[in-house]
């Protein structure tokens, strides 16, 4: 391929951000690219000094591309923010298939495949964050934060390219102005570290379009009482704008709370989350836990559900009820119940992926302006789900056999 059709090939992607801060554009491969794009070679390891490159493990070879027979990750040193990022995926071929996540395994694209000898240039949004909330303040992580989910609070946007052969040409990444949605919730939201562990919120990415950012800021063990108390509300509302968005989900570690008035509780705080949100300019949406494994006849969230759907009538904000989704779900999997789960609590791929399709269904029936977002190719029927026998998500290199925090 010609040095000078990266720009004409990406022209589109760079004019979108033409009123943002200069884009960072990356070319892939043993080829010296055109003045303005920074060459990436098979060689190139991150580092503080280069401010970019593969992470560690990497093995990818190319010459107009590169490609593996493994997943690998690219990172580049940048600030807390949202980011536009556009890929050029590249396989002479046909024979690559490409899967795009993001940070703590975020999945941003799935399965791309494109005719032999094409080019694909598809565009997604990465939110970077940080602990740091002011020059006072800043989120009191967990110990497992600190040790294993260090990508997801750290000063770098990690991309993850994995799939049969993923090949990428090259990467053009900017600043972007667009609506955030926060999360917040626990270990059956938050973005599981390693495999096989999954959560609803890290896949959630997957069906927007580019025109609005993910920030899951839910974390395993939380409770809303737990999660004020570390200043993960806090810093949400550092950032929050007008026309963002807060998902929040909670009740599994909360009904833990012994205390004779642990509900009342509950309910006040989600009332004051509701009521900062909106200072802010931003739209609270309610979200009931999903059903355990074991509560597919019987609840096993005691009173929070229906203290969710007090809160939202009481307030007059959007709910959507996760509950009453996932356990039309799990009945219709039926005897594939299992295959959902890790344990009695946490998900699997195949699971979590599914959750988020039903979260995106509620936005859809609850006919929130945000509906405008959804992925073109978007169905869903909680009633009929993927068929779980032929679901295939390519598993990151991260595993893990420790359990989430939280039951």
């Amino acid at each position: 391929m010609k040095k000078n059709m990266l720009p004409i090939l990406l022209g589109a992607a760079l004019a979108a951000h033409a009123g943002e801060p200069a884009a960072l554009k990356f070319a892939f491969g043993a080829r010296t690219p055109d003045a303005g794009w920074t060459q990436v070679a098979p060689i190139n390891f991150y580092s503080d000094a280069a401010g970019f490159g593969f992470e560690s493990g990497a093995e990818v070879s190319g010459n107009d591309y590169l490609t593996s027979e493994k997943p690998f990750l690219f990172s580049v040193k940048l600030p807390e923010g949202n980011y536009a990022v556009t890929a050029l995926i590249n396989d002479k071929t046909g024979n690559s298939v490409t899967t795009v996540k993001a940070e703590q395994r975020r999945l941003m694209l799935e399965k791309i495949q494109i005719h032999p000898g094409t080019l694909a240039a598809r565009t997604f949004v990465v939110n970077v964050r940080t602990p740091r909330i002011s020059s006072t303040e800043h989120v009191k992580l967990k110990q497992r934060e600190l040790e294993t989910e260090t990508v997801n609070w750290d000063d770098k946007l990690t991309l993850e390219f994995n799939g049969t052969h993923p090949a990428l040409r090259a990467l053009v990444i900017a600043p972007t102005n667009v609506p955030t949605i926060f999360i917040a919730g626990d270990s059956t939201v938050c973005d599981q570290p390693a495999e096989p562990w999954n959560s609803w919120g890290q896949m959630l990415p997957r069906f927007f379009q580019p025109d609005v950012a993910v920030a899951n800021y839910a974390e395993s063990g939380e409770s809303i009482k737990s999660s004020l108390g570390a200043k993960r509300f806090d810093k949400i509302f550092s950032l929050m704008k007008s026309g963002d968005y807060l998902f929040v989900q909670f009740g599994h570690n909360d009904q833990k709370d012994k205390a004779t008035n642990a509900l009342a509780v509950y309910k006040a705080n989600l009332n004051k989350i509701v009521a900062r949100t909106r200072e802010l300019g931003g739209t609270p949406v309610l979200v009931t836990s999903m059903e355990r494994k074991g509560g597919v006849e019987h609840d096993t969230l005691a009173g929070y559900p229906a203290t969710v759907h007090a809160v939202a009538k009481e307030e007059q904000c959007a709910l959507i009820d996760l509950n009453a989704m996932s356990r039309i779900f799990y009945r219709a999997l039926g005897a594939d119940l299992d295959k959902a789960f890790q344990d009695g609590t946490h998900h699997n791929n195949y699971g979590s992926y599914e959750l988020a399709k039903c979260v995106v269904l509620g936005i859809q029936q609850g006919k929130l302006p945000l509906a405008k977002s959804i992925a073109a190719d978007f169905s869903f029927d909680p009633a009929k789900p993927d068929d779980v026998n032929q679901f295939e998500m390519p598993a990151s290199p991260t595993v893990s056999k420790e359990k989430p925090l939280g039951n």
